[in-house]
Protein backbone atom coordinates (compact mmCIF):
# COMPACT_ATOMS: atom_id res chain seq x y z
CA UNK A 1 0.00 0.00 0.00
CA UNK A 2 1.54 3.19 -1.52
CA UNK A 3 1.94 5.97 1.36
CA UNK A 4 0.56 9.67 0.58
CA UNK A 5 2.89 12.60 0.91
CA UNK A 6 1.77 15.73 1.43
CA UNK A 7 2.87 19.00 0.17
CA UNK A 8 1.87 22.15 1.64
CA UNK A 9 2.03 25.78 -1.12
CA UNK A 10 1.54 28.79 0.79
CA UNK A 11 0.45 31.33 -1.81
CA UNK A 12 -2.23 31.27 -4.71
CA UNK A 13 -0.35 33.47 -7.53
CA UNK A 14 1.38 33.05 -10.39
CA UNK A 15 4.16 30.77 -8.81
CA UNK A 16 1.53 29.00 -5.90
CA UNK A 17 -0.37 28.30 -8.85
CA UNK A 18 2.25 26.81 -11.36
CA UNK A 19 4.12 25.08 -8.35
CA UNK A 20 0.69 22.99 -6.84
CA UNK A 21 0.09 21.86 -10.45
CA UNK A 22 3.50 20.43 -11.38
CA UNK A 23 3.30 18.83 -7.76
CA UNK A 24 -0.12 16.38 -9.19
CA UNK A 25 2.14 14.64 -11.84
CA UNK A 26 2.50 12.50 -8.80
CA UNK A 27 -0.52 10.38 -7.96
CA UNK A 28 0.52 9.41 -4.24
CA UNK A 29 1.10 13.19 -3.91
CA UNK A 30 -1.81 15.22 -2.16
CA UNK A 31 -1.56 19.52 -2.37
CA UNK A 32 -2.92 21.71 -0.48
CA UNK A 33 -2.73 25.29 -1.77
CA UNK A 34 -3.26 28.20 1.38
CA UNK A 35 -4.43 31.52 -0.41
CA UNK A 36 -6.08 34.35 1.58
CA UNK A 37 -8.63 34.67 -0.90
CA UNK A 38 -11.50 32.56 -2.45
CA UNK A 39 -10.36 33.54 -6.19
CA UNK A 40 -7.37 34.09 -8.43
CA UNK A 41 -5.66 37.47 -8.82
CA UNK A 42 -3.93 39.19 -12.02
CA UNK A 43 -1.86 41.35 -10.59
CA UNK A 44 -0.84 42.41 -14.17
CA UNK A 45 -4.38 44.02 -14.18
CA UNK A 46 -4.51 45.56 -10.93
CA UNK A 47 -4.52 48.71 -12.59
CA UNK A 48 -7.07 48.09 -14.77
CA UNK A 49 -9.23 47.40 -11.80
CA UNK A 50 -8.70 50.96 -10.89
CA UNK A 51 -9.84 52.31 -13.84
CA UNK A 52 -12.17 50.14 -14.61
CA UNK A 53 -11.32 48.42 -17.25
CA UNK A 54 -11.44 44.40 -15.91
CA UNK A 55 -11.90 42.68 -12.37
CA UNK A 56 -8.24 41.53 -12.30
CA UNK A 57 -9.81 38.32 -10.73
CA UNK A 58 -10.28 34.82 -12.04
CA UNK A 59 -11.75 31.68 -10.44
CA UNK A 60 -9.29 29.51 -9.21
CA UNK A 61 -11.19 26.67 -10.99
CA UNK A 62 -10.05 27.49 -14.32
CA UNK A 63 -6.45 27.68 -13.60
CA UNK A 64 -6.00 25.02 -10.45
CA UNK A 65 -5.43 21.55 -10.86
CA UNK A 66 -8.71 19.43 -9.66
CA UNK A 67 -6.34 17.48 -7.04
CA UNK A 68 -5.39 20.31 -5.83
CA UNK A 69 -7.61 21.01 -2.24
CA UNK A 70 -7.53 24.84 -1.81
CA UNK A 71 -8.25 26.23 1.80
CA UNK A 72 -8.39 29.72 2.38
CA UNK A 73 -6.87 31.28 4.70
CA UNK A 74 -3.71 33.37 6.62
CA UNK A 75 -0.71 31.19 7.73
CA UNK A 76 0.38 32.29 10.74
CA UNK A 77 3.88 29.97 11.20
CA UNK A 78 5.82 27.65 10.16
CA UNK A 79 6.82 24.84 12.06
CA UNK A 80 9.84 23.17 10.49
CA UNK A 81 10.42 21.24 13.57
CA UNK A 82 6.94 19.35 13.80
CA UNK A 83 5.98 20.05 9.67
CA UNK A 84 3.08 22.31 10.55
CA UNK A 85 1.65 25.47 9.51
CA UNK A 86 -0.33 27.62 11.50
CA UNK A 87 -3.14 29.05 10.33
CA UNK A 88 -4.63 32.19 11.98
CA UNK A 89 -8.04 30.75 12.63
CA UNK A 90 -6.21 28.21 14.77
CA UNK A 91 -6.00 25.30 12.68
CA UNK A 92 -2.83 23.37 11.38
CA UNK A 93 -1.67 21.47 8.32
CA UNK A 94 0.96 19.06 8.40
CA UNK A 95 3.14 18.63 5.51
CA UNK A 96 6.43 16.34 4.25
CA UNK A 97 7.38 19.25 1.95
CA UNK A 98 6.65 23.22 2.00
CA UNK A 99 6.81 25.07 -1.14
CA UNK A 100 7.28 28.87 -0.01
CA UNK A 101 5.51 30.88 -2.14
CA UNK A 102 4.03 34.06 -0.58
CA UNK A 103 4.76 36.74 -3.20
CA UNK A 104 5.07 40.19 -2.41
CA UNK A 105 2.92 43.49 -1.62
CA UNK A 106 3.44 47.27 -1.15
CA UNK A 107 6.48 47.94 0.67
CA UNK A 108 7.01 50.54 3.61
CA UNK A 109 7.02 53.91 2.14
CA UNK A 110 9.18 55.19 4.67
CA UNK A 111 8.40 58.54 3.61
CA UNK A 112 6.89 60.96 6.25
CA UNK A 113 2.49 61.07 5.59
CA UNK A 114 2.97 58.23 2.52
CA UNK A 115 1.46 55.47 4.71
CA UNK A 116 -1.40 57.77 5.54
CA UNK A 117 -2.23 59.76 2.66
CA UNK A 118 -1.04 57.41 -0.06
CA UNK A 119 -2.70 54.97 -1.94
CA UNK A 120 -0.90 51.79 -2.87
CA UNK A 121 -1.91 49.31 -5.49
CA UNK A 122 0.22 45.87 -4.82
CA UNK A 123 -2.62 43.66 -4.18
CA UNK A 124 -6.17 43.42 -5.14
CA UNK A 125 -7.51 45.00 -1.55
CA UNK A 126 -5.30 48.05 -2.36
CA UNK A 127 -6.65 48.51 -5.58
CA UNK A 128 -10.35 47.56 -4.59
CA UNK A 129 -10.39 50.70 -2.16
CA UNK A 130 -8.37 52.81 -4.69
CA UNK A 131 -11.23 52.06 -7.22
CA UNK A 132 -14.27 53.95 -5.71
CA UNK A 133 -11.83 56.92 -3.97
CA UNK A 134 -11.16 57.45 -7.63
CA UNK A 135 -14.91 57.16 -8.75
CA UNK A 136 -15.94 59.62 -5.94
CA UNK A 137 -13.18 62.40 -7.13
CA UNK A 138 -14.26 65.46 -9.15
CA UNK A 139 -13.47 64.91 -12.85
CA UNK A 140 -10.61 67.82 -12.45
CA UNK A 141 -8.87 66.25 -9.38
CA UNK A 142 -5.28 66.33 -9.57
CA UNK A 143 -3.95 62.59 -9.42
CA UNK A 144 -0.09 62.13 -8.58
CA UNK A 145 1.49 58.58 -8.72
CA UNK A 146 4.74 57.83 -7.30
CA UNK A 147 6.79 55.59 -9.15
CA UNK A 148 8.16 54.98 -12.28
CA UNK A 149 8.00 51.36 -12.88
CA UNK A 150 6.20 49.27 -15.24
CA UNK A 151 2.95 49.86 -12.21
CA UNK A 152 3.26 53.60 -12.05
CA UNK A 153 3.61 54.03 -15.91
CA UNK A 154 0.42 52.18 -16.31
CA UNK A 155 -2.02 53.06 -13.66
CA UNK A 156 -0.85 56.55 -15.22
CA UNK A 157 -2.06 55.97 -18.42
CA UNK A 158 -4.88 54.25 -17.25
CA UNK A 159 -6.19 56.80 -15.67
CA UNK A 160 -4.81 59.74 -17.80
CA UNK A 161 -6.82 57.90 -20.62
CA UNK A 162 -10.28 58.19 -18.50
CA UNK A 163 -9.24 62.10 -19.04
CA UNK A 164 -8.04 62.38 -15.47
CA UNK A 165 -4.79 65.20 -14.77
CA UNK A 166 -2.11 63.13 -14.02
CA UNK A 167 1.20 63.51 -13.07
CA UNK A 168 3.65 60.90 -12.36
CA UNK A 169 6.88 61.29 -9.99
CA UNK A 170 9.57 59.10 -11.40
CA UNK A 171 12.29 59.59 -8.21
CA UNK A 172 14.85 59.42 -10.84
CA UNK A 173 14.31 57.70 -14.50
CA UNK A 174 11.14 57.49 -16.00
CA UNK A 175 10.77 53.13 -16.85
CA UNK A 176 14.24 52.75 -15.53
CA UNK A 177 14.53 49.06 -16.32
CA UNK A 178 13.28 50.23 -20.17
CA UNK A 179 16.09 50.65 -23.17
CA UNK A 180 16.67 54.56 -23.73
CA UNK A 181 14.83 53.94 -27.18
CA UNK A 182 11.40 52.16 -25.47
CA UNK A 183 11.89 54.94 -23.07
CA UNK A 184 11.27 57.65 -25.23
CA UNK A 185 8.56 55.92 -26.81
CA UNK A 186 6.65 55.67 -23.28
CA UNK A 187 6.66 59.95 -22.30
CA UNK A 188 5.63 60.21 -26.10
CA UNK A 189 2.49 58.03 -25.51
CA UNK A 190 2.23 59.81 -21.68
CA UNK A 191 2.47 63.08 -23.08
CA UNK A 192 -0.50 62.59 -25.66
CA UNK A 193 -2.29 61.45 -22.45
CA UNK A 194 -1.62 64.48 -21.03
CA UNK A 195 0.50 62.57 -18.14
CA UNK A 196 2.75 65.33 -16.39
CA UNK A 197 6.18 63.21 -16.17
CA UNK A 198 8.35 64.59 -13.05
CA UNK A 199 11.58 63.16 -13.59
CA UNK A 200 15.41 63.41 -13.01
CA UNK A 201 17.13 64.56 -9.94
CA UNK A 202 15.23 65.92 -6.91
CA UNK A 203 11.93 64.01 -7.86
CA UNK A 204 12.23 62.06 -4.92
CA UNK A 205 9.15 62.45 -2.65
CA UNK A 206 10.24 63.67 1.12
CA UNK A 207 6.41 64.06 1.96
CA UNK A 208 3.10 63.19 1.31
CA UNK A 209 -0.07 65.14 2.81
CA UNK A 210 -3.85 65.03 2.34
CA UNK A 211 -3.50 67.21 -0.84
CA UNK A 212 -0.14 67.58 -1.77
CA UNK A 213 3.51 65.90 -2.14
CA UNK A 214 6.86 67.43 -1.65
CA UNK A 215 9.89 66.68 -3.69
CA UNK A 216 13.28 66.61 -2.59
CA UNK A 217 13.74 69.23 -5.07
CA UNK A 218 11.82 71.82 -2.83
CA UNK A 219 8.72 71.34 -5.34
CA UNK A 220 5.02 70.97 -4.00
CA UNK A 221 2.54 69.15 -6.69
CA UNK A 222 -1.11 69.63 -5.55
CA UNK A 223 -2.54 65.86 -5.42
CA UNK A 224 -6.07 65.08 -4.36
CA UNK A 225 -5.11 61.24 -4.80
CA UNK A 226 -2.01 60.09 -4.00
CA UNK A 227 -1.46 56.67 -5.85
CA UNK A 228 2.09 55.08 -4.30
CA UNK A 229 3.87 52.25 -6.80
CA UNK A 230 7.31 52.86 -5.55
CA UNK A 231 8.77 49.31 -4.46
CA UNK A 232 7.46 46.01 -3.04
CA UNK A 233 8.11 44.35 -0.17
CA UNK A 234 7.40 40.80 1.11
CA UNK A 235 5.49 38.85 4.08
CA UNK A 236 7.28 38.37 7.54
CA UNK A 237 6.40 35.09 7.63
CA UNK A 238 9.99 33.26 6.62
CA UNK A 239 11.59 35.41 9.33
CA UNK A 240 9.08 34.66 12.21
CA UNK A 241 9.38 31.18 11.60
CA UNK A 242 12.84 31.43 12.25
CA UNK A 243 14.08 31.47 8.66
CA UNK A 244 16.89 32.67 7.12
CA UNK A 245 16.32 35.50 4.40
CA UNK A 246 17.63 38.16 2.69
CA UNK A 247 17.36 41.93 4.01
CA UNK A 248 13.86 42.47 2.08
CA UNK A 249 12.56 39.35 3.36
CA UNK A 250 12.79 36.47 0.67
CA UNK A 251 13.44 33.30 1.87
CA UNK A 252 17.13 32.95 1.38
CA UNK A 253 17.92 29.00 -0.71
CA UNK A 254 20.42 27.66 -2.66
CA UNK A 255 19.90 27.32 -6.97
CA UNK A 256 17.30 24.93 -6.58
CA UNK A 257 15.26 27.11 -4.51
CA UNK A 258 15.86 24.62 -1.49
CA UNK A 259 15.88 26.99 1.59
CA UNK A 260 19.69 26.63 3.14
CA UNK A 261 18.10 25.95 7.11
CA UNK A 262 15.49 23.25 5.98
CA UNK A 263 15.72 20.36 2.70
CA UNK A 264 11.59 20.19 3.60
CA UNK A 265 11.05 24.10 2.47
CA UNK A 266 11.37 25.20 -1.02
CA UNK A 267 10.60 29.08 -2.35
CA UNK A 268 8.78 30.42 -5.44
CA UNK A 269 7.99 33.52 -6.50
CA UNK A 270 8.97 36.89 -5.41
CA UNK A 271 9.51 35.97 -1.73
CA UNK A 272 12.48 33.51 -3.02
CA UNK A 273 15.93 34.57 -2.96
CA UNK A 274 18.28 31.89 -4.92
CA UNK A 275 21.93 32.34 -3.67
CA UNK A 276 21.36 35.75 -2.29
CA UNK A 277 20.57 36.81 -5.78
CA UNK A 278 16.64 37.00 -6.37
CA UNK A 279 15.46 37.78 -9.77
CA UNK A 280 13.44 40.53 -10.48
CA UNK A 281 9.81 40.65 -9.50
CA UNK A 282 6.51 39.53 -11.41
CA UNK A 283 4.77 37.13 -12.86
CA UNK A 284 7.76 36.28 -15.62
CA UNK A 285 9.94 34.94 -13.45
CA UNK A 286 6.64 33.84 -11.06
CA UNK A 287 5.63 30.78 -13.91
CA UNK A 288 9.50 29.26 -13.97
CA UNK A 289 10.12 29.61 -10.87
CA UNK A 290 6.83 27.91 -9.35
CA UNK A 291 7.12 24.33 -11.32
CA UNK A 292 11.12 24.64 -10.67
CA UNK A 293 10.10 24.38 -7.50
CA UNK A 294 8.23 21.53 -7.57
CA UNK A 295 10.34 19.88 -9.29
CA UNK A 296 12.86 20.43 -6.89
CA UNK A 297 10.16 18.82 -4.20
CA UNK A 298 9.25 15.89 -6.53
CA UNK A 299 13.50 15.27 -7.15
CA UNK A 300 13.48 14.67 -3.48
CA UNK A 301 10.59 12.53 -3.02
CA UNK A 302 12.13 10.23 -6.05
CA UNK A 303 15.64 10.49 -4.28
CA UNK A 304 17.36 11.91 -7.46
CA UNK A 305 19.04 14.97 -7.28
CA UNK A 306 17.36 18.16 -8.17
CA UNK A 307 18.27 20.75 -10.85
CA UNK A 308 19.94 24.32 -10.34
CA UNK A 309 17.06 27.08 -11.17
CA UNK A 310 16.81 28.14 -14.78
CA UNK A 311 14.94 31.64 -15.38
CA UNK A 312 15.11 33.80 -18.56
CA UNK A 313 13.63 36.72 -19.39
CA UNK A 314 12.05 38.34 -23.11
CA UNK A 315 11.46 41.63 -21.92
CA UNK A 316 9.23 44.17 -20.26
CA UNK A 317 5.98 44.59 -21.27
CA UNK A 318 3.69 48.10 -20.42
CA UNK A 319 -0.01 48.95 -21.54
CA UNK A 320 -0.17 52.50 -22.17
CA UNK A 321 -3.98 52.99 -21.55
CA UNK A 322 -6.48 50.90 -23.57
CA UNK A 323 -5.23 51.61 -27.17
CA UNK A 324 -1.31 51.76 -26.83
CA UNK A 325 1.74 49.75 -24.98
CA UNK A 326 5.50 49.15 -25.93
CA UNK A 327 7.13 46.04 -25.35
CA UNK A 328 10.74 46.36 -24.56
CA UNK A 329 12.40 43.16 -25.49
CA UNK A 330 16.14 41.87 -23.11
CA UNK A 331 18.64 39.46 -23.22
CA UNK A 332 18.03 36.24 -21.21
CA UNK A 333 19.63 38.43 -18.14
CA UNK A 334 16.89 40.82 -17.92
CA UNK A 335 19.10 43.60 -19.59
CA UNK A 336 16.65 46.02 -22.15
CA UNK A 337 18.04 45.84 -25.59
CA UNK A 338 17.37 48.68 -28.42
CA UNK A 339 14.35 46.74 -30.10
CA UNK A 340 11.09 47.48 -28.79
CA UNK A 341 7.58 47.27 -30.22
CA UNK A 342 5.00 49.91 -29.57
CA UNK A 343 1.95 52.00 -30.25
CA UNK A 344 -1.12 49.73 -31.00
CA UNK A 345 0.94 46.23 -31.95
CA UNK A 346 2.40 46.66 -28.14
CA UNK A 347 -1.23 46.97 -26.89
CA UNK A 348 -2.23 44.21 -28.96
CA UNK A 349 0.91 41.94 -27.69
CA UNK A 350 0.33 43.11 -23.53
CA UNK A 351 -3.36 41.68 -24.04
CA UNK A 352 -1.80 38.55 -25.93
CA UNK A 353 0.19 38.00 -22.84
CA UNK A 354 -2.06 38.85 -20.07
CA UNK A 355 -4.86 35.99 -21.52
CA UNK A 356 -1.78 33.15 -22.21
CA UNK A 357 -0.53 33.58 -18.46
CA UNK A 358 -3.57 32.39 -17.32
CA UNK A 359 -3.80 30.42 -20.09
CA UNK A 360 -0.43 28.78 -18.98
CA UNK A 361 -1.63 28.36 -15.93
CA UNK A 362 -4.57 26.01 -16.66
CA UNK A 363 -2.65 24.29 -19.17
CA UNK A 364 -0.41 23.52 -16.27
CA UNK A 365 -3.39 22.18 -13.93
CA UNK A 366 -4.70 19.91 -17.44
CA UNK A 367 -1.17 18.14 -18.05
CA UNK A 368 1.25 18.86 -15.59
CA UNK A 369 4.69 18.42 -16.15
CA UNK A 370 4.82 19.40 -20.07
CA UNK A 371 7.02 21.88 -20.32
CA UNK A 372 10.42 20.23 -18.80
CA UNK A 373 12.85 22.95 -20.56
CA UNK A 374 13.47 26.38 -19.20
CA UNK A 375 15.26 29.81 -20.76
CA UNK A 376 18.20 30.07 -19.44
CA UNK A 377 20.86 33.13 -18.06
CA UNK A 378 24.05 32.02 -18.96
CA UNK A 379 24.98 35.20 -17.42
CA UNK A 380 23.53 34.08 -13.87
CA UNK A 381 26.38 31.60 -13.43
CA UNK A 382 28.82 34.68 -14.01
CA UNK A 383 27.44 37.15 -11.62
CA UNK A 384 27.75 34.55 -8.99
CA UNK A 385 31.23 33.78 -9.38
CA UNK A 386 32.16 37.52 -9.94
CA UNK A 387 30.52 38.12 -6.58
CA UNK A 388 31.87 35.37 -4.76
CA UNK A 389 28.23 34.57 -3.55
CA UNK A 390 28.39 32.14 -0.44
CA UNK A 391 25.53 30.49 0.73
CA UNK A 392 25.18 28.02 3.63
CA UNK A 393 24.90 24.52 1.89
CA UNK A 394 21.11 23.53 1.82
CA UNK A 395 20.71 21.61 5.30
CA UNK A 396 20.57 17.65 5.25
CA UNK A 397 18.64 15.31 1.78
CA UNK A 398 15.33 15.34 2.43
CA UNK A 399 14.33 11.59 1.08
Amino acid sequence: MSETIDVVVIGGGYAGVMAANRLTQRGDVSVILINPRPSFVERIRLHQLVGGSHSAVVDYRKVLAERVRLVVGSVERIDTGGRRVALAGGDALRYDYLVYAVGSGSADPQVPGAAEFARPIACLEDAERLRPLLDTAPAKAAVTVVGAGPSGIETAAELAEQGRAVTLVCGGALGPSLHARGRRDVARRLARLGVRVLDGPGTQVTEVTRDAVTLQNGRVVPSDVTVWTAGFGVPDLAARSGLRTDALGRLLTDETLTSVDDARVVAAGDAAAPSGLPYRMGCQSAVQLGPQAAETVLSRIAGTAPRPVQVGFAGVCLSLGRRAGVFQFAHRNDVAVPFHLAGRPGAKLKEVICRSTVWQLGYEARRPGVRTWWAKDAKRRQLLQSRRVEVPATAGPAA
